[in-house]
């Protein structure tokens, strides 16, 4: 695996697992800063469930020795959830829905990670697997 593939998924799986975490220990709080409303006791469930969800997702894609193979969907998968996610936080952010303090940083962030994920020039092949 190059080297710049490597850091990619490194930082990528890395601001992911944050948020799993945050999502797993304080789902309340994740909502609240990001879309500035309270969340329901169901809502906190799903909250972690999602978080466990992204830990999950982190540990399939982290960078391992001799994972050369499987560089291409990991970066495909990480590249999928940032734009997925930073898609979604314009369209409530535009349409008047919920806007938290971190909001617009969160769609800055995750667009500057899909970035150098797209970058990688290896998307192509596994998009082809």
């Amino acid at each position: 695996m190059k080297r710049y593939e490597t850091i990619s998924i490194a930082v990528a799986a890395v601001i992911e697992a944050g948020t799993g975490l945050v999502l797993v220990s304080f789902p309340s709080l994740f909502v609240w800063l990001l879309l500035g409303v309270e969340l329901s006791e169901p809502g906190q469930v799903v909250g972690r469930l999602a978080g466990f969800s992204l830990l999950a997702l982190v540990l399939a894609c982290w960078p391992r020795e001799g994972t050369e193979t499987t560089a291409p969907s990991s970066l495909l998968a990480l590249l999928f959830l940032s734009v997925l996610v930073a898609l979604y936080l314009v369209y409530l952010g535009i349409g008047g829905g919920s806007a938290g303090l971190i909001l617009w940083p969160a769609v800055i962030l995750h667009s500057v990670v899909a970035i150098p994920v797209a970058r990688t020039g290896r998307l192509p092949s596994a998009i082809g697997r």
